[in-house]
């Protein structure tokens, strides 16, 4: 058994919901879309009051299982106006299973700024927030452990989340205390602002009770074996997310200049110094630490911490999603001023992704030119002291792009673009457009799977695999770079789940949780108002062929919603 908490920031009222069995498995992503649904908050202000914030932790969080304790966050997005979950590594999770907890919502506002605490022994308390406000993220993280100790996990609303700039995202302790995780997109920090909740702080405590411990540990054992065994973690274990980079500059699918090219370097020209190869070798030369667990006790390691020549740490981590968005997309060469730059929006407490799709913007509508580390570092200085231009910026790609009448703005449901153009790496360019949640990759990637030549239908079908498994994992607090051992080992998994809380679950469990989250998030999005166009690539996608396989976009959103219902009617 564990607790849900449900808190009422009007009256600081807690009540406790005991979570069972099967319910503990619904966890994550899953309970966010339904909680969202039942509550029908589809029109709500999503920075208003009646706006929920859920944080929740899946079956395995609290035990030693390697990639099982992600926490996931959601609320109305206030950037795309639908269902949003954004999850991150870190030891927050973690805490939320040693703790007892399932999760807990935070509903109505605050009115005064505070810090909850959580101890192990039971203790809930307000604490004034006021030493910690408008501090940077790693100021403020170093005070609240002074305060609070070291055997604690973090959540920080951040100072753009303070005056609710959608760029924020809500920050987590890593391994070694840095609130350098982010559960980054859709806006999620800006609603933690809204609510005036600085800060959660959780105490660290022990592995919980499990249905049969010993049985789990087993399988927990064997699944660390098999990750050790794999050559697709090993390659993460060694390069990280970065490696993705030298794959798409290879095929053209990297975003170079706010998406106008696919490629920064001829890769005859040698390795692309943005790429994973690069940063791995100039890491270790500086004695840099190139895998890096996230979260407690994982095996893969996908993180680094990348340190300056004189062998000082500049940023951890350095992941291929930021070196895409804020770096090649917005010119930059050199991997330290990327590291300059990421230290600051992890300070900021921003999502990497949101805010480089929108420094492209901005450089491409003439305010500076591509490659402009100085003009890109004084952006985010007017972004953290929130003047007229900084708070204007933190609303966003779609709204920056408005404001400049720019043509050339990447983003679906007014979120940014991950870094995968979508004219060449098609298949997460489908899930891009037809997932509820915004222009996410992490909903449905399969950047690596051949499409040439492909119709539309083989690419949704692929399209819709990764999607539901991509949810499931979401919901289970799984992160999906342990997908090459997770998504061949589904049998394996429910019966952990089955050891864990006592259930009687089928193999068929994990696709069915995977499709009925998909189920809930688009009918939320059809209560706030969406439709098919919401779908649509914007128009340059289409235009404007990618150098340099001079590709454009081959289908459109009524095409590919027409591909999906086909899919939906095969699959229940």
């Amino acid at each position: 058994m564990r607790k849900y908490l449900h808190i009422d920031l009007n009256n600081k009222h807690v009540r406790e919901e005991a979570f069972n069995g099967e319910q503990n498995i619904r966890a994550g992503r899953y309970l966010i879309a339904k909680t969202l649904v039942e509550l029908n908050v589809g029109q709500v202000d999503p920075l208003g009051p009646d706006n929920p914030l859920i944080f929740s932790a899946g079956p395995f969080a609290g035990s030693s299982f390697s990639n099982a304790n992600r926490t996931s966050v959601g609320c109305k997005s206030p950037l795309t106006g639908g269902v949003k979950e954004a999850n991150a590594g870190g030891s927050f999770g973690l805490a939320m299973g040693q703790l007892g907890l399932a999760g807990f919502t935070f509903y109505g506002a605050l009115d005064a700024w505070a810090v909850l605490y959580i101890g192990k022994d039971g203790t809930l308390r307000w604490d004034d927030a006021g030493p910690y406000m408008g501090k940077g993220n790693f100021e403020c993280a170093e005070l609240l452990h002074a305060c609070y100790g070291k055997k604690v996990s973090l959540a920080i609303c951040g100072p753009v989340g303070e005056y609710g700039g959608v760029l924020a995202g809500i920050a987590m302790s890593d391994t070694d205390q840095r609130p350098a995780r982010l559960a980054a997109r859709g806006g999620v920090g800006a609603v933690m602002g809204a609510k005036k909740v600085k800060a959660v702080v959780l105490e660290l405590d022990k592995m919980p009770e499990f249905h049969d411990r010993k049985k789990l540990l087993k399988g927990i054992k064997e699944y660390g074996k098999k990750l050790r065994a794999d050559d697709a973690i090993t390659a993460l274990k060694d390069y990280g997310t970065a490696m993705m980079g030298d794959y798409t500059n290879y095929v053209g699918g990297l975003p170079v200049n706010n998406f106008t090219s696919g490629r920064q370097v001829d890769p005859a020209d040698g390795p692309l110094k943005m790429g994973g190869e690069h940063i791995r070798a100039r890491n270790l030369e500086r004695g840099g630490i190139t895998s890096h667990a996230c979260m407690p006790g994982c095996m893969i390691e996908c993180s680094n911490v990348y340190v300056d020549a004189d062998g000082e740490e500049m940023v951890s981590p350095v992941e291929y999603e930021t070196l895409g968005l804020m770096g090649t997309n917005c010119g930059l060469t050199d991997p330290d001023d990327l590291a300059r730059l990421n230290w600051h929006a992890n300070d900021l407490g921003i999502d990497t992704i949101e805010t480089g799709a929108m420094l492209g913007v901005l450089l491409d509508a003439g305010l500076a030119e591509f490659g402009d580390v100085e003009f890109l570092a004084s952006a985010l200085d007017e972004i953290r002291a929130g003047t007229a231009n900084g708070k204007l910026w933190a609303q966003g790609t779609a709204a920056v792009g408005a404001h400049y009448k720019m043509h050339r703005v990447p983003v679906i449901k007014r979120q940014g673009i991950s870094a995968y153009d979508p004219r060449v790496i098609e298949v997460t360019g489908i899930s891009m457009m037809l997932t509820a949640q915004g222009a996410d990759h992490t909903t449905g990637n399969a950047a690596k799977y051949e499409c040439s030549g492909k119709d539309i239908d083989e690419l949704v079908d692929v399209s819709m695999e990764m999607q539901t498994l991509c949810a499931t994992a979401d919901s289970l607090g799984l992160c999906v770079f342990g997908r090459s051992v997770t998504n061949v080992n589904i049998e394996m998994i429910v019966g952990l789940m089955n050891d864990a809380h006592g259930t009687h679950l089928g193999p068929e469990f994990f696709h069915e949780l995977g499709r009925e989250t998909l189920r809930y998030e688009n009918e939320f999005n059809a209560t706030a108002g969406f439709t098919v166009e919401d779908d649509e690539l914007p128009a340059f996608f289409y235009e404007e062929a990618l150098a340099p396989s001079n590709q454009v976009a081959r289908f459109h959103a009524v095409d590919v919603n027409t591909s999906v219902q086909r899919w939906w009617q095969e699959h229940g």
